[in-house]
């Protein structure tokens, strides 16, 4: 927790030379003008400056002071005990003349401490620089020694070492040979074992500012194990500054740079993946340019503690958090209202972009940059992801970016547009090293997993100041609590932008003045809501339809790509009806894999299999093209003999339960639906859908029912896409 900022008396004696001399003259005189109204002694005044030159001489000695200042400080005590005596004496201490003689002391006290003061810190420096030095060169024998040593090198040179603040490491500068450029991928675990350092340090090599020159990044002490309090600090930022997650082990800041490139965050559950989004939200909202959209249909948990400053306990009076989608059906309408802006705002804003000399918007409070927080990407389905890859490909002019947040830094969660278009990568504690080399390609072969082993660490590569890529180091990200968020939020609510009306005004953008309605009653079940949120909930809500095949809803945004499919199996769709309860039950499936009918019999009907049962006669003039056998569904389809339908009629049937029961539904739950064995089902549908390359987003998962959980489904959005890969086959 961050310490109290309430005001208390300070007790130390911070004070300069120059204002001590002047001090003790003042101490000096009071006594004279004191002693002379008084009749004090003259003695008294020779005691008190003795007794102030020997402390003086005591604290000079102590302190290790070259032995000339020592005698100049307690001269100058025994000078002013002398006036002050001789003053009492006379009873003059009120004269001009004595006075005037007190000024002169003084001036010169002050300029003698002073000059001593600067001679003694000067001296302190040299000392330092020289101890420094010193060991410098013995670290630089040693390394050279070592590098020799463990990598059989010749004709390298130690250029020097860099000691870190707090003693925690340093640096190593190393100009390699010209045959060998650079150390052995597992150089930084030899070096770590060869120095034997405790876990939490480790070595770090990254390039030089030259060719052939490395820095050997050495951390001696575990500086990752404590938490680090998020700063205090709640000064308005701008998105165009960087954004600090927390501390390089060298007490750096570990900043991300997300105006003009986007974000990709990853880490397994525990590693504190949630804690440092929550430190990235923070260090967004204290800007006043930047408008932030959350994307979490898994509950929306980075979102919440955020909003329940405003809706909830009523202390902010707008959310702090602009548009949240937590479900699939929102965030296809939010990207959507994103991808309609982007061109929106490209041709909007051309004077300001002429005007500014810049192929990019400039970003203000008038027209902020918009940053799309998505989490848990992997349980997005492809149609979400494609739209994704397309804001990440085309938003940049526009200042729409996007931070991405998943468990896992591997290829089926991360797709191409995203690896490539995040240059600021983080990547917190996983259990596969692999996936880490997977995120970072650059310097992958150096990392070590163990230099960063508690929750909160992780590695961090971000465009510096210069925009070039770092390569990944260790960092630990800031703590923030739910108290924390509490008491920042309402500061940051006054600062909020509002978004522009050329980024609004396209058709897809009618949906976003009543998203809170939309959203709000989701999240906050039974809950009653703060009047804060009254402006955002009592406006008419707008629902757009939603598509009958793909369940995706619709817009006014450009959905050329999906037309024809969507039109086809629509028509397709409303052609086949369920059964009399309203369901698509085993009657209907029977139905469609039934003997399809043709008006041309074959010569001769086929004998049956030996030991098969017999079979029921065929009906004159027609005969069957999908014969009894389950399985043999994949390799015939239903339709007439003369024009054969290429769609399975299993995978069509599928198709039209799943969107009758609201686009998504557990395999078991589908079974029971049709009247067939699960097993038999999935492993049915699996062999139809690899057979024109479609796999299931998820692993196969998808969160369906009334209680949302998660096991194997099925998506109406990946069946329509199967049927579509069929009809292009024919």
């Amino acid at each position: 927790m961050s310490k109290s900022r309430s005001l208390a008396l300070d007790w130390g004696w911070n004070t300069t030379a120059p204002t001590a001399a002047a001090m003790a003259a003042g101490g000096a005189y009071s006594l004279a003008a004191a002693g002379s109204l008084t009749g004090l002694p003259p003695a008294y005044a020779l005691l008190a400056a003795g007794t102030g030159a020997a402390a003086q001489g005591a604290a000079d000695f102590y302190q290790r002071r070259p032995m000339a200042h020592a005698l100049a400080r307690c001269t100058a005590w025994l000078a002013a005990g002398g006036w002050c005596a001789t003053t009492v004496a006379a009873h003059d201490a009120l004269t001009w003349d004595a006075a005037g003689w007190w000024g002169a002391g003084t001036a010169a006290a002050v300029v003698l401490a002073r000059g001593l003061a600067a001679a003694e810190e000067s001296a302190r420096t040299d000392r330092a620089q020289r101890k420094l030095q010193k060991w410098a060169n013995g670290k630089a024998a040693q390394w050279q020694r070592r590098l020799a040593d463990l990598f059989r090198l010749d004709g390298h040179t130690v250029d020097g070492v860099t000691p870190w603040p707090d003693d925690v490491g340093y640096t190593v500068r190393v100009q390699m040979p010209d045959s060998t450029p650079e150390l052995p991928a597992d150089a930084p675990r030899k070096l770590a074992g060869a120095l034997r350092l405790p876990r939490g340090g480790g070595v770090q090599i990254t390039d030089g500012t030259t060719y052939g020159e490395i820095m050997i990044h050495v951390t001696v002490k575990d500086v990752m194990s404590e938490d680090l309090p998020f700063p205090d600090d709640t000064s308005i930022t701008s998105i165009n500054d960087p954004i600090t997650l927390g501390r390089y082990t060298n007490g750096d800041p570990a900043v991300m740079r997300l105006l003009d490139d986007c974000g990709l965050l990853v880490g397994q559950t525990g590693s504190g993946k949630s804690n440092t989004i929550n430190v990235a939200n923070a260090e967004l909202l204290k800007t006043n340019d930047c408008v932030i959209w959350h994307i979490d249909t898994t509950g929306a948990g980075i979102s919440m503690p955020w909003l329940r400053s405003w809706a909830i306990d009523g202390t902010s009076p707008v959310p702090l958090i602009d548009w949240v989608a937590d479900t699939e059906e929102e965030a296809h309408i939010m990207l959507d209202v994103a991808l309609a802006g982007i061109p929106a705002r490209k041709s909007g804003y051309q004077d300001l972009m002429a005007s500014a000399n810049d192929d990019k918007i400039p970003v203000s409070p008038a027209v902020p940059e918009i940053l799309l927080v998505v989490d848990e990407i992997a349980e997005l389905p492809m149609a979400l992801m494609n739209k994704l890859d397309s804001v990440v490909n085309t938003g940049r002019a526009a200042r729409i970016r996007d931070l991405l947040c998943g468990l896992r830094a591997t290829q089926d969660v991360i797709t191409a547009a995203m690896k490539k278009q995040s240059r600021n990568r983080g990547g917190m504690r996983v259990s596969d090293p692999e996936e880490l080399h997977h995120l970072f390609p650059s310097g992958s072969g150096r990392l070590a997993p163990k230099a960063a082993p508690h929750r909160g660490c992780g590695f961090l590569s971000a465009p510096d100041e210069d925009d070039v890529v770092s390569d990944p180091a260790p960092f630990k990200a800031y703590r923030i609590t739910p108290k924390d968020i509490a008491r920042l939020a309402p500061q940051f609510a006054g600062r909020r932008p509002g978004l522009d009306e050329v980024f609004l005004g396209t058709e897809p953008g009618r949906y976003y003045a009543s998203r809170w309605g939309r959203v709000l009653p989701r999240l906050y079940k039974g809950t009653t809501l703060a009047k804060t949120t009254r402006p955002y909930t009592t406006m008419e809500i707008l629902r757009p339809p939603l598509d009958k095949v793909t369940g995706l809803p619709l817009t006014g945004a450009d959905q050329s790509s999906s037309t024809t499919a969507t039109t086809t199996l629509a028509a397709e769709a409303e052609n086949t009806a369920p059964d009399a309860d309203g369901r698509f039950g085993s009657g209907a499936l029977a139905a469609l894999l039934g003997a399809t009918r043709t008006t041309n019999p074959p010569a001769a009907a086929p004998a049956p299999a030996s030991g098969a049962p017999d079979s029921e006669p065929e009906a004159a003039g027609e005969s069957n093209v999908i014969r009894a056998s389950f399985g043999r569904v994949i390799e015939e389809t239903g339709g007439p003999a003369d024009r054969p339908d290429p769609v399975p009629a299993l995978l069509r049937s599928v198709h039209d339960t799943v969107v009758a029961a609201g686009g998504r539904m557990h395999t078991s739950d589908l079974a029971a639906r049709l009247g067939l064995d699960p097993n038999a089902l999935g492993t049915e549908l699996g062999h139809l859908l690899r057979k024109v390359g479609v796999e299931r987003p998820g692993k196969g998962t998808v969160r369906a029912g009334a209680d949302g959980e998660s096991k194997s489904g099925y998506l109406a959005e990946t069946l329509a896409d199967a049927i579509t890969r069929y009809r292009n086959t024919q």
